[in-house]
């Protein structure tokens, strides 16, 4: 448990911080991250990351998640990217994983088709599924 006056400290500090979606570990996200052009601190470009949430530490100054991807050739990077973080510009969630452990270090041991993740359905009508009936 933080310090009383900690916690008001960090809500203070990150109360402009962007909002990041809903998801957890499993999903597949696409991150877009700011990197720095050059020498010049006012030049930036935005680099998508994709790929498996496989960690999400959550709280307020100290939250990070982490993303698995297999790069070219078959090796599997991670990034860490703080949740907070100014530099991370928004996170879109592509698809959504059914696992049953919030920490899938697991995967880095497995490859191909043993390293798939199941997708997770919400029940309800979707917007196909309703024009077919009517």
């Amino acid at each position: 448990m933080k310090n009383l006056i900690i916690n008001k400290f960090e809500k203070r500090v990150f109360k402009d911080a962007k909002a990041l979606p809903e998801f957890r570990s499993g999903d597949t996200v696409r991150v877009h991250y700011k990197i720095q052009e050059g020498a010049d601190a006012s030049k930036f470009r935005i680099q998508t990351y994709e790929g498996i949430v496989t960690r999400y530490r959550k709280g307020t100054a100290g939250s990070s998640f982490t993303v698995r991807k297999i790069s070219a050739g078959g090796i599997g990077v991670e990034r860490v990217f703080p949740s907070m973080s100014p530099l991370v510009d928004k996170v879109e969630v592509i698809a959504q994983g059914r696992v049953r452990r919030s920490r899938l270090y697991y995967l880095r041991d497995l490859s191909g088709k043993a390293a798939r993740i199941r997708s997770r359905y919400f029940g309800g009508a979707t917007e196909s599924s309703a024009t077919a009936q009517s």
